[in-house]
């Protein structure tokens, strides 16, 4: 094997374990807003992670420019679609879990009324 294709199964391990935990922390955290941050950071960086050792693995061809390409996009959209579930969730009224020790979004609607 080569140092390019090693390299990229590091990568892609690194980024299905990344997978795995944030997969861990849908299933264990208490309510929406804990989830939608474990699924935002792990998955969101898991993914980037086998992306970018797809591309290491083949390179400049076909797939491994379709792997580079989806990178951004999946920067930009996972966290802004985390963001307007988060933001639903509040505003259609779904409640902090009970141990929660501060609500910031909260004191930014008391601002704006």
């Amino acid at each position: 094997m080569a140092l390019n294709e090693v390299a990229g199964t590091v990568i892609i391990g690194i980024g299905v374990l990344f997978d795995v935990f944030g997969c861990i922390g849908l299933l264990r955290l208490p309510d929406v807003y804990n989830r939608l941050q474990a699924g935002t950071k792990c998955v969101t960086f898991g993914t980037c992670g086998i992306l970018l050792g797809i591309f290491m693995m083949y390179g400049f061809s076909g797939a491994g420019l379709k792997a580079l390409a989806g990178i951004p996009f999946l920067l930009v959209a996972s966290p802004a679609a985390a963001h307007a579930i988060g933001r639903g969730a509040y505003r259609f009224g779904v409640k902090l879990w009970k141990k929660s020790v501060i609500d910031l979004y909260q004191k930014d609607q008391d601002k704006t009324d």
